[in-house]
């Protein structure tokens, strides 16, 4: 039997960092020897400190963990053996720790925010970009580390990127117009009141439609010596939260450099693959899940595709506003699996792959 490879999750008590464990548990590539808490809850069993929300029951051999500070010296006396470790962590505590980890020769996979568009760092989906890990390279040696960090995507873009893949590939992408529906679980626990959310739609989240564009455009971007050259493609968006658990569905409206029948557009999707997560434990089968149903993409019917790894897209029709150019459709994600911690576990296992 293969040796796995030492792990820590930092932030294990919050909802990503739930979802961290639950899907490490059996995974044949890492075993977690390390779970970090706020000061808090130091020293706290995990089974005392986490309220558990995701699904499922906490697995019973992390129930007893002792939660360890999120500090790269306390997971290095406690656990030295640790390589990798996934962080959960909000943006105010991962801006100071996350480097500290990468200092003392741990990769980060995080997914945090604070370090998305820095330039030497990868901001990855390993089925869109899995070539801009290369990048760690140039991080290591600017930064004097032999750790690194890496990250993946705020949890609405993961379906739109993943969609635009293929088109981009064979059509070129022009101009995008989206509208989110995000779900609640988005926000984190405890999460949205519940009464702003209930029987509503909140039409503003800090920050989203910021995000959806910026690290649009760095995932469809190419890769120099030492960053990655944005690509040259318009992004609009609006993003609001609606009343569902889980799954990020967005409206796009694309225009792109060449034109394309919606029949071509969904083919593209249909046949894209991605040879670097091939076989990888956390990749779906299929990247893109094409419905012909004009009722789907639902959240409750399909955020589940794949494991929770695949991206839904359905209702593809022509966008009129850019002629024959025009394509649009709608796309759905699950926030907390693909969107958060199952996307770095295929980061993870993508890197290793690549055997840097």
């Amino acid at each position: 039997m293969t040796t796995r490879i030492p792990v820590a999750v930092l932030g294990a008590t919050g909802a990503v960092g739930q979802r961290f464990v639950q899907l490490l548990q059996n995974h044949p590539l890492f075993e977690i020897v390390a779970l970090t808490a706020s000061d808090r809850s130091e020293g706290k069993r995990y089974a005392e400190a986490a309220r558990w929300v995701t699904d499922g029951d906490i697995p019973a051999e992390l129930r007893d963990r002792m939660l360890l500070a999120t500090d790269a010296g306390a997971v290095q006396r406690a656990a030295p053996e640790t390589r990798f470790v996934f962080s959960a962590l909000p943006n105010e505590s991962a801006q100071e720790a996350e480097p500290a980890f990468a200092r003392a020769g741990m990769t980060v996979f995080s997914n945090a925010s604070v370090y998305r568009m820095a330039s030497d760092v990868p901001l990855v989906i390993p089925e869109v970009n899995a070539g801009h890990l290369a990048l760690l390279r140039h991080q290591r040696a600017a930064r004097g580390w032999t750790g690194g960090i890496v990250c993946n995507t705020n949890c609405t873009v993961s379906g739109p990127a993943m969609s635009l893949r293929p088109l981009h590939d064979r059509f070129g992408v022009k101009r995008v117009f989206c509208v989110s529906m995000q779900a609640i679980s988005g926000a984190g626990y405890p999460g949205v009141p519940s009464l702003d959310i209930t029987d509503n739609v909140l039409p503003f989240i800090k920050g989203e439609e910021e995000k959806v564009g910026a690290e649009t455009r760095k995932l469809l971007g190419a890769l120099g010596e030492d960053r990655i050259q944005d690509a040259d493609i318009a992004v609009s968006a609006h993003c609001n939260r609606v009343q569902v658990i889980d799954g990020h569905m967005v409206t796009m409206s694309v225009e792109l450099e060449t034109a394309a029948t919606p029949e071509q557009a969904a083919q593209a999707m249909r046949d894209y693959a991605c040879a670097d997560v091939a076989g990888l434990p956390s990749a779906p089968e299929h990247a893109i899940i094409v419905h012909d149903a004009l009722d789907r993409p639902q959240p409750r019917r399909d955020r589940m595709n794949g494991g929770g790894m695949s991206t839904s897209v359905g209702r593809m029709r022509r966008e009129e506003l850019f002629g024959e150019r025009g394509i649009k459709y709608m796309t759905l994600a699950h926030n907390t699996i693909r969107g958060a911690a199952g996307g770095s576990l295929l980061n993870a296992e993508t890197l290793l792959r690549m055997l840097w």
